[in-house]
């Protein structure tokens, strides 16, 4: 099969598209036949092993253990372990698992959920890890109809599912983007939209009962001046010295204030999937590439500036 391999740590430039024989699956793990992946933040953290401490955490210390990168995926079963119960060859899916810029993965069925049939593999790929981190994210900081939410960060693949996930609760949604994605954040819920570039939300006047931050570009005490007293900021991603003020903030605070890595939980995938059958949610997809095309792809997304998702398409 070709696949991307990571090299050595560096990020993009020591990525390398190979031939590589089929990964061996175990009796709990399926084989997909990769269609479509997408390409997150995470995957240029995990490449170029940035923060540092990643090389910690069983990645690998002088070369990645994880040969090749990617999260997402959407494809065709093609076969399974005998103790595998929910899939057989042929079913379309879409899920999680390590190692998915490839024409093959083997991951644990527990990873996996049935591909919409409403939406391409390409939209699919879109969804797993992005999705579940606006989820987990919005459910952590007690989302519920009338909340006042505030998104910021909410072009990106995150934010615009974060945007659409908080009105399926029935917030009321302000988001915070640049100018070039303001109709977009608008269209996909937002009844207030505030371009940063030229206006700061910190000085809005405002308050909000939950803030979801995806890019934790102000300190802690100025975004705690736009959070009402019983609200709750929770943080996702960001430089690594803010997230860990925050920890630290946390812990000697009467505020409500969490900073979370995102579960890998089938249930919640289960719970997307209906989502998008119904039509209440839809991916953002801005591009798509090549499988060839990863280390592109890859150096876009690391700029910060995409609007939804940026997606390989896997050809066979």
């Amino acid at each position: 099969m070709r696949a991307i391999v990571n090299e050595r740590f560096g990020g993009p430039n020591w990525l390398r598209l190979r031939v590589l024989p089929l990964p061996e699956i175990n009796e709990h793990q399926v084989l997909v036949r990769v269609h479509a992946a997408s390409v997150n933040p995470y995957d240029w953290h995990m490449t170029r092993a940035d923060p540092w401490f990643i090389r910690l955490t069983g990645n690998g210390f002088w070369r990645p253990k994880q040969l090749i990168p990617g999260a997402d995926f959407a494809g065709v079963v093609e076969r399974t372990g005998p103790m595998v119960t929910r899939f057989k060859p042929g079913d379309e899916v879409f899920g999680l698992g390590g190692g998915s810029f490839a024409e093959y993965i083997g991951v644990r069925e527990d990873r996996l959920a049935p591909k919409p049939a409403n939406i391409t593999f390409e939209q699919a790929a879109a969804v797993p890890l992005a999705a579940l981190t606006a989820w987990q994210g919005l459910k952590r900081g007690g989302i519920a109809g009338g909340k006042k939410v505030l998104i910021v960060g909410a072009s990106g693949g995150i934010g615009t599912f974060a945007v659409q996930l908080a009105r399926h609760f029935g917030a009321d949604v302000t988001a915070v983007c640049s100018t070039r994605h303001v109709e977009v954040v608008r269209s996909l819920g937002a009844r207030q939209v505030i371009d940063y570039t030229r206006a700061d939300y910190v000085r809005s006047g405002q308050t909000f009962d939950l803030i979801l931050d995806l890019v934790s570009s102000r300190s802690t005490r100025r975004r705690l001046r736009v959070l009402a007293p019983d609200g709750t900021l929770v943080v996702v991603g960001g430089p690594l010295r803010r997230s860990l003020l925050l920890l630290l903030t946390s812990r000697f605070s009467r505020r409500n204030m969490s900073f979370f890595l995102t579960e890998n939980s089938r249930e919640d995938l289960l719970r997307l999937g209906e989502l998008l059958e119904k039509g209440e949610i839809a991916p953002v997809v801005e591009r798509t590439y090549q499988l060839e095309e990863v280390p592109a792809a890859l150096r876009y997304v690391e700029q910060g500036h995409s609007q939804g998702k940026h997606v390989i398409a896997v050809r066979h």
